[in-house]
C-alpha cells in the first residue's frame, strides 16, 4: 500500500533542494564563473561600453585570451585587456608591426578600418598629421620605463587593450603577475545581437 507523502515534508524537501541550488550557483559564481561589465573604449571594437560577459576563474591562459585583471595601478578596479606577452617571450612594435620573440606575429583580433578611423580622430584632435602616427607606437620591452627588461618575467604576463591609441596597460604600468588574472572571458552575452564565445 502506498504511503501519502506528507505536505509538511515536501515542503522542507523543496526548501532545501531551492537552498542546495542557490548556494551551489553563488559558489560557482564565486569560485569558478564571474559577469563582467566593460566601461570605456580600451577593448573597441572587439569589446564595447557595455558589453556583459561571462569569464572563468581559474582558467589556464594562453596568448591572444582577453582577461579580467586586477588593475596593477589602481586598486580595486578591474581592467580588461588582450594577452600579448606569455612569460619568457620578446616584445616589440615596429611600423605597427608585432615581434613576438624576433618573428612578425599577426593580430587577427585587431579591425584595420577601426584602426584607420581611429588614427584620423585622434590625429586630428592633437593637431598633428595622421602619416606621422602609428596605431600601436613603436616599443620594445627593453625600451618601455613600465618594464625596462629584455623578457616578460616568469608567472606574468604583457597585456594591451585592442583601441591602442586610448587603452592605459602594460605599456604604462608594466607587468601583470599571474596571481592578479582574475579570469578569463570566454563568453559575451550581451548584447544580444553581438554574442559571441572567445
Amino acid at each position: 500500500m502506498k504511503k501519502k507523502t506528507s505536505w509538511g515534508r515536501t515542503l522542507i524537501e523543496l526548501l532545501i533542494m531551492v537552498a542546495v541550488v542557490a548556494l551551489g550557483t553563488q559558489l560557482l559564481i564565486r569560485f569558478v564563473i564571474s559577469k563582467d561589465f566593460v566601461q570605456g573604449p580600451s577593448m573597441e571594437p572587439t569589446l564595447n561600453d557595455g558589453d556583459r560577459l561571462y569569464s572563468l576563474r581559474h582558467k589556464k591562459v594562453k596568448r591572444d585570451d582577453i582577461v579580467v585583471i586586477d588593475a596593477p595601478d589602481d586598486p580595486g578596479v578591474l581592467y580588461i585587456k588582450r594577452v600579448i606577452g606569455m612569460p619568457g617571450d620578446t616584445i616589440a612594435f615596429k611600423n605597427n608591426v608585432l615581434y613576438i620573440n624576433g618573428k612578425k606575429t599577426a593580430e587577427p583580433y585587431l579591425n584595420k578600418k577601426f584602426e584607420q578611423t581611429s588614427v584620423t580622430d585622434y590625429a586630428k584632435k592633437q593637431g598633428i598629421d595622421p602619416a606621422s602616427l602609428n596605431f600601436t607606437y613603436d616599443f620594445s620591452l627593453a625600451t618601455l620605463p613600465s618594464t625596462a627588461r629584455r623578457t616578460v618575467p616568469k608567472n606574468s604576463y604583457f597585456v594591451m587593450g585592442d583601441n591602442r591609441l586610448v587603452s592605459k596597460d602594460s605599456r604604462s604600468f608594466g607587468f601583470v603577475k599571474a596571481s592578479k588574472v582574475q579570469s578569463v572571458v570566454v563568453w559575451r552575452y550581451w548584447p544580444i545581437n553581438k554574442m559571441k564565445t572567445y
